[in-house]
């Protein structure tokens, strides 16, 4: 049988990779993401649940973006927020099955770091990721390994598929999904934690144990292990959920495919898979901790204005500038958008912004018809 895919070499699954390539980029990846565990264990409460609130919701609407699902950041904050004891904002929307089974098996991924990780664990998260039902059209098993047919990924029009990847024959899967939950839960003594994140990764979605959210399960089971690392250098267990990486490969989404299928119709040799998931996680650490700076600006922010006396559809507007941060809210607060958000008259909304402005809450950018709206960071 030819060798097209990876796991037809005749010693798979025996990675290997050249150290001396992945040590700068190990190095770079300890040091950036020590460097926001330091700052995360700073913040005193609730800010430091709510730094993990904006991650985690982040990491949620991430993870689930990359398989082309978007899901209500309304719901996911108010999912979060009930689950990490945080206030509610008024009006907060009810999360559905879908954002509800998403975030449990998010947070049981990285909270029970000491059990180990088994096929019922696997077709238990499966189960939740499809608590509110398939994600397309055709009926698919929830729950269960996928039937015989070949799994395939595809992509391109009918009749015109390109074929990126084939998974292992369903006759060799359990034994194949066995080997990797043992190698799971006793990996080498000397492998390092993060490089382990990597090839579990790799291994599992090679493996496509189910018909769909394969992507899903394989970015929890990292977080799971990225945050078992976290455990073993002594950190807060809280501060591991702040390590996640979904959202750094929502932004390079092409880059993440284009890694995997290279590997996955490569030899053995994973050093390049594991080079490009190390500098994911060096510029994670990065954007989330501009996250942790959106939050402390936020709790500045609303400190300075604790006597402003904003109505209940001021607030919502700022809320919804704030939870844009740290990358702003695209195009600015307008008018139109303001109209939409608060459900009023064009004369309220217009007033509303007025005042904000007057309050020194908001300012505006542009003019006239091209006019918009940017949050007044206090001193700044």
């Amino acid at each position: 049988m030819a060798s097209t895919w990876i796991w037809q070499q005749p010693d798979w699954p025996q990675f290997r990779w050249k150290g001396s390539a992945l040590e700068p980029l190990l190095e770079q990846a300890r040091a950036a993401r020590q460097g926001l565990l330091s700052r995360l264990e700073t913040l005193e409460p609730p800010l430091d649940r709510e730094a993990i609130s904006a991650l985690l919701g982040r990491e949620s609407l991430g993870t689930a973006a990359i398989e082309g699902e978007l899901l209500d950041p309304g719901q996911v904050r108010s999912s979060i927020a009930r689950r990490l004891r945080l206030p509610l904002a008024e009006g907060q929307p009810a999360a559905s099955a879908q954002v509800e089974g998403l975030l449990d098996v998010l947070l049981e991924a990285t909270s029970t770091l000491d059990e180990p990780l088994t096929l019922a664990t696997l077709n238990h998260w499966h189960q939740r990721l499809f608590a509110a039902g398939p994600d397309g059209l055709r009926a698919i098993r929830i729950g269960e390994l996928r039937d015989g047919a070949p799994m395939q990924v595809l992509s391109g029009a009918i009749g015109r598929e390109r074929l990126h990847f084939e998974a292992p024959p369903r006759d060799q899967l359990k034994e194949q999904l066995e080997a990797f939950l043992d190698w799971v839960a006793s990996p080498p003594a000397q492998l390092d934690g993060l490089v382990r994140a990597g090839l579990a990764h790799l291994w599992f979605l090679t493996l496509h144990p189910y018909e769909d959210g394969n992507g899903r399960l394989a970015r929890a089971i990292t977080d799971r292990l990225l945050a078992q690392d976290c455990k073993a250098q002594a950190q807060q267990a809280l501060s591991g959920r702040a390590l996640g990486i979904s959202a750094q490969i929502l932004r390079e989404r092409q880059g993440y495919y284009t890694a995997l299928e290279r590997c996955q119709r490569g030899d053995l040799d994973v050093t390049g898979w594991l080079s490009w998931f190390l500098e994911q996680l060096s510029a994670a650490a990065g954007t989330n901790g501009a996250v942790i700076d959106a939050v402390q600006r936020k709790a500045a922010f609303w400190w300075s204005h604790r006597h402003s006396g904003f109505n209940s559809r001021q607030q919502k507007l700022l809320n919804r500038l704030l939870d844009a941060e740290p990358e702003g809210f695209t195009g600015g607060m307008t008018l139109r958008k303001a109209i939409g958000l608060t459900k009023v008259s064009r004369a309220t909304a217009w007033r509303d912004l007025a005042e904000l402005v007057e309050l020194r809450a908001i300012e505006p950018i542009g003019e006239g018809r091209s006019r918009a709206y940017r949050l007044h960071w206090p001193g700044l």
